[in-house]
């Protein structure tokens, strides 16, 4: 089954710096800044995981020539 990688990317980075630059702006707005306590360490306990097992699977997928591209002009 090939893998989407690239969508894993994308999920990961925003589960670690997208929420808390979320988080971040809705403490600027409400100046609350709890928000951005609590949104932190909610990005660092979904995020770090998430980068080290798409970073796991895309290091799996270039051993096994899964993920290679090729361009031919």
């Amino acid at each position: 089954m090939k893998e989407n990688l690239k969508l894993a990317w994308i999920f990961s980075w925003f589960a670690l710096v997208g929420q808390l630059v979320f988080f971040i702006g809705v403490s600027f707005f409400t100046g609350e800044w709890r928000y951005v306590m609590w949104s932190f360490m909610v990005s660092m306990a979904a995020g770090v995981p998430s980068l080290i097992r798409t970073w796991q699977a895309q290091k799996k997928a270039n051993q096994n020539g899964e993920n290679v591209i090729h361009m031919d002009y």
